[in-house]
């Protein structure tokens, strides 16, 4: 992370104890943080804000839209952007046959904090 100026992460979980979870972990660690508790506030977000740095994101969301479905016009509209994605299906990712779900970690719930935080730093160093 530079030291001028914190990295933007949105956190797309419908789950609002995972959510609040990840975000308090995640500002602890000197992130900026930015939730979604669905697709439309997602979308939302990925409108209005000029600044994001990575976006973990549920893999199943209410409203019949995935994370997958998030990620490729996010990344369509800022091809910075890095993803992660989390689930307790992590199968379903891969088998959605997106390209983003190729390359992007995809980290199986429940999964370690620490494992996230190493995901994240690798990405955004």
């Amino acid at each position: 992370m530079s030291e001028d100026a914190q990295d933007v992460v949105l956190i797309v979980e419908d789950e609002p104890l995972i959510l609040m979870l990840l975000s308090d972990y995640l500002s602890g660690l000197g992130y900026r943080v930015l939730q979604a508790e669905n697709g439309e506030q997602a979308f939302e977000i990925l409108a209005s804000k000029p600044h994001l740095d990575l976006m973990v994101t549920d893999y199943r969301l209410p409203g019949g839209i995935s994370g997958v479905q998030i990620a490729e016009p996010a990344l369509m509209l800022r091809p910075d952007l890095k993803v992660i994605f989390i689930s307790g299906y992590p199968a379903e990712i891969l088998d959605s046959g997106s390209p983003i779900a190729k390359r992007a970690p995809i980290l199986a719930k429940p999964f370690d904090m620490h494992t996230l935080q190493i995901e994240i730093e690798k990405m955004l160093a």
